[in-house]
């Protein structure tokens, strides 16, 4: 073997090893990245959640609660929702896979309306009873229409019983004070009433009719469930920054073996 066949060995042993560990930092980069982006979705549609369109005090809203899996697999065959005690009845949508009731109960005192009218009974109770079983691995909406109580601040919890063919989950939990809600098992779905809007001036009101207020009209349609969407959306940012670096490194790793 003559020198320059060995200086030639020399040079690409190392080159040849050095090859390999870029290709397994991409590679290791690549799978983390799925993980992210896995993790992210997933955090966004693990539980029984609330999309409202408004969360203004004392506005109707429609609130949009996602059934995105099962029970451990099963299928879902119903959904009962617990309205919170400020509450005295909500309107369900119909939705063509589902019959719906509702369940009422008498109140030891009669609650007076923001209407000034009273009422002796409330409905406690919206039940969803699908016509066919909901596969785990398919999603359905039911929504309710329904006023928001005045009090800004308030949290109105709506418990969630979800029976399957085989076993159920009780979407009730509560957060403590200061503890993360995404942190817990099975919490219970839940809206945080807001300030209502003030109206909007004269000014505002002209910028709007010439095409001004566009931006100002899409801030709070954008606004009203993103503190649900948020876990997700930041694990899939996070998830595509680093298949971002993993392509980078990859194509790094072939510039030596095409040499």
């Amino acid at each position: 073997m003559d020198s320059h066949t060995k200086n030639t060995t020399r040079d690409n042993t190392p080159r040849s090893g050095k090859t390999r560990r870029r290709a397994l930092k991409a590679t290791l980069i690549a799978g983390a990245t799925i993980g992210l982006m896995t993790a992210g979705l997933s955090a966004a549609s693990a539980h029984v959640d609330i999309s409202p369109d408004s969360t203004a005090a004392g506005s109707y809203s429609l609130l949009t609660f996602s059934v995105g899996h099962g029970c451990n697999g099963s299928p879902t065959t119903k959904m009962t929702i617990d309205l919170p005690k400020e509450l005295s009845d909500a309107t369900p949508t119909v939705n063509p896979n589902w019959t719906i009731s509702k369940t009422t109960e008498k109140l030891a005192t009669p609650q007076k309306l923001a209407n000034g009218s009273s009422v002796t009974e409330r409905t406690s109770q919206i039940i969803y009873t699908a016509k066919t079983p909901l596969d785990a691995h398919q999603r359905d909406a039911l929504a309710l229409s329904l006023q928001l109580p005045d009090k800004v601040g308030e949290t109105l919890y709506f418990p969630t019983l979800q029976t399957c063919e085989t076993g159920e989950t009780n979407w009730v939990e509560v957060a403590a004070a200061g503890q993360d809600p995404e942190s817990l098992k099975a919490p219970a779905p839940l809206v945080t009433v807001t300030a209502a809007q003030a109206a909007p001036s004269t000014t505002t009101a002209a910028g709007a009719a010439s095409g001004g207020g566009a931006n100002v009209a899409g801030a709070d349609t954008g606004n009203s469930d993103s503190a649900s969407q948020a876990p997700g959306w930041i694990g899939l940012a996070a998830g595509v920054l680093g298949l971002g670096m993993g392509g980078v490194a990859l194509a790094r790793t072939r510039k030596p073996a095409a040499k």
